[in-house]
Formats: structure tokens, C-alpha cells, sequence
């Protein structure tokens, strides 16, 4: 089993993209980017946006040589969008590649009214019927029954996990930000070598000490009954994210990897780290405003050395 992470915050964008090749299926989850539409009363900086034209890139590469594509809910940095912002992955880029590939997703009975609408233009404007996934089996692939999407008693916030099984288990386990016990039970009970989740979103007033409690404890949980345990997604767009990290190393003994990590590539807050690259590199006004027009471009971020985290 081969394990790439296309796209998480700690490599520069929004979402938690990965492809995961085995010896008969290429199974891409959740082919969608975004780069957090305003920071700090910021749009994202030309910086962001480069490093997000190159995600979008892997993805499509990615996406025409799946067998099988899986959705784990359809939110838009982890979908891509009929009405795709300028920063996201636009579904008009796939129009008629790989017309064969097999989409699984949430049941749409189980979507809230914006999902189940994202869901139909989709797979309209694809020609490609989603297969219900949740509760089944196809091959490598497991797919849980609906989880919550944090900690929500909402039954149409919910999001759908995988389990993919060859030589070892990984787990795919996004936005569940480790505020509900059941569903990190779940993750255990599959028994993962390796798992890839959402964390909790600390950088958010409104989680609750209890809440940021409860996650720390789902979080040991996770990293001393698994291996390798790689925490992502609403956890890195802050720098304290790091430090969860470094502490949860420290208690369990086991290296507690971001994706960036995984990949052996340097860390990218570039989210948390908005107000400094805009302080570093200046944008021009109305840069964009053009960019959206097609007027201007990210030619001169994509070699630049801040790509690098050189001061990040």
C-alpha cells in the first residue's frame, strides 16, 4: 500500500486529500482543496493561492488514474464545486475524465440540504452516479455509517470514514476533530497500522475548554492504541496545533506526525501564518480581484523561498 496526502493545512491548504494506491484499485478520498475564504479580515495571500494551483493539479492527476473516488461529505474543501470559489477545485476541470471511475459517498438521506445539492450537481455534471457507501464493503475498502462531524447531535452534519485494508489498515477518519468518543472507538475497534484525522479546531473561541479537554483525551486515546497517527485539518490552522503535537509525542513515547510530516515535507501553516506573509510580501491592490479575471497570476509566488517555510 502506497499513501500520498494530496492537500491538508499543514501542507499549505484546506482539506485532507489523499490517494491511496493498493495492488488492484488507486483510490483517491476527498478530492477537494480550499485556503479559508478570509483570515484575519485577509483573502488568501498569492502565496496560498500557488500552493494551492499545485494541489489542485495532483488532485486531477490523481482523480484520472482512480479506480475508485470516495466523498466522506461535501463540504468544500473536501469536494470539488459547481460553484468553486477562484481558490477551490472547480468540477468543470473533470468534466469527461475517467468517465469509468466508481464515486462512493454518504447516503444523501443522511446530507444536509446544501450537501444533497452539491451531491446532484456533481454527479450531473460528471455523468457519474454516486454509490451509496455508508455501513459497506467493496474490496480493500470499508466505509463506517454516518460519525459526527465534531461534536454535533445534528444527524446532517455527519461524515463518512474509511478503512482500507492490503498488507496493513489505514484509516481515513476527516473532521471528526476527536470530540466524540464512540467514533474514536470505532477507529480503534478497525485496528489501523496508520490513521489520518481531522483535529479538533483550537483556533476557534468557541470551542469550549470541555470540548478542547474531551479532544486531548480522544487524542491519547487514538495515538496509544495506533502506531503511526497523523492529526491534520482543523488543527493545524493554528500554530498551536504544533504544540498539540509536540505534547502528545512527549505523553504517549510515539512520534505524532502532521501531514506535512508524513510526507517528509516542511511544515505549511501558511493559514495560521496569513497576517506574517502578508506583512513579508505585500500584495498589490486589487491583485485579487484580477486574479479572479483571469488578469493576474501566481508566476512570481511559485518559486518563491517562503514556499519553502523558510521563515514560517
Amino acid at each position: 500500500m502506497r499513501i500520498e496526502i494530496i492537500g491538508a493545512e499543514s501542507l499549505g491548504v484546506r482539506g485532507l486529500c489523499c490517494f491511496v494506491e493498493t495492488k488492484n484499485r488507486n483510490i483517491l478520498i476527498d478530492p477537494g482543496i480550499a485556503l479559508g475564504y478570509m483570515r484575519h479580515n485577509l483573502l488568501p495571500h498569492p502565496i496560498q493561492i500557488a500552493v494551492g494551483e499545485k494541489a489542485q493539479k495532483r488532485i486531477i492527476a490523481a482523480w484520472s488514474k482512480s479506480t475508485d473516488i470516495v466523498l466522506s461529505h461535501f463540504h468544500g474543501d473536501h469536494v470539488p464545486l459547481s460553484d468553486a470559489n477562484p481558490f477551490q477545485l472547480n468540477i468543470s476541470r473533470l468534466i469527461g475524465l475517467n468517465p469509468d471511475v466508481r464515486i462512493w459517498a454518504r447516503d444523501v438521506s443522511h446530507c444536509s440540504p446544501i450537501e444533497e445539492k452539491r451531491a446532484t450537481s456533481l454527479a450531473a455534471i460528471l455523468h457519474i452516479g454516486l454509490i451509496s457507501a455508508e455501513g459497506k464493503k467493496d474490496g480493500p475498502m470499508t466505509f463506517s455509517g454516518p460519525v459526527p462531524h465534531g461534536e454535533t447531535n445534528n444527524t446532517l452534519e455527519t461524515v463518512m470514514m474509511t478503512r482500507i485494508e492490503e498488507d496493513e489498515v489505514f484509516v481515513h477518519a476527516p473532521d471528526i476533530q476527536l470530540l466524540n468518543d464512540d467514533t474514536v472507538s470505532q477507529i480503534i475497534y478497525w485496528k489501523p497500522d496508520i490513521v489520518l484525522a481531522g483535529g479538533p479546531p483550537i483556533y476557534l473561541s468557541r470551542l469550549s475548554k470541555d470540548q478542547i479537554k474531551k479532544a486531548w483525551h480522544n487524542a491519547l486515546r487514538l495515538c496509544q492504541a495506533i502506531d503511526r497517527v497523523i492529526l491534520d485539518h482543523h488543527l493545524m490552522r493554528s500554530r498551536e496545533g504544533l504544540e498539540w503535537l509536540k505534547q502528545l509525542s512527549i505523553k504517549t513515547g510515539k512520534p505524532v506526525m502532521c501531514a506535512a510530516d508524513f510526507m517528509r515535507k516542511p511544515r505549511l501553516l501558511l493559514e495560521a501564518d496569513r497576517k506574517r506573509l502578508y506583512e513579508k510580501m505585500p500584495v498589490p491592490d486589487k491583485w485579487h480581484e484580477d486574479y479572479a479575471r483571469g488578469k493576474a497570476f501566481t508566476d512570481d509566488y511559485h518559486n518563491s523561498r517562503l514556499n519553502a517555510g523558510i521563515f514560517l
